[in-house]
């Protein structure tokens, strides 16, 4: 599991890298490396949106409790 949440990060951080350039330089840098509407460019970003949503759990247990207790995938305590 630690594997592929570091890997969806991963791609999350290049997707959110990618937007910023975007942003501000109205420069697609997946466009640019795989070719704009290519396969592998959709490819590209079908991951990053895979990993966005995979990266939901993560952040949801982080609401429930503190960052270290959600990285280690411990639940908190059910308060009455």
């Amino acid at each position: 599991m630690k594997i592929l949440n570091l890997v969806t990060l991963l791609l999350v951080i290049v997707g959110g890298l990618n937007w910023g350039l975007v942003g501000a330089f109205d420069f697609d840098l997946v466009a640019a490396l795989f070719g704009d509407g290519s396969a592998l460019s959709r490819i590209v970003y079908v991951l990053v949106g895979l990993s966005a949503l995979w990266q939901i759990m993560p952040f949801l247990a982080a609401l429930k409790t503190d960052e270290a207790r959600a990285e280690a995938g411990v639940r908190a305590p059910i308060r009455s």
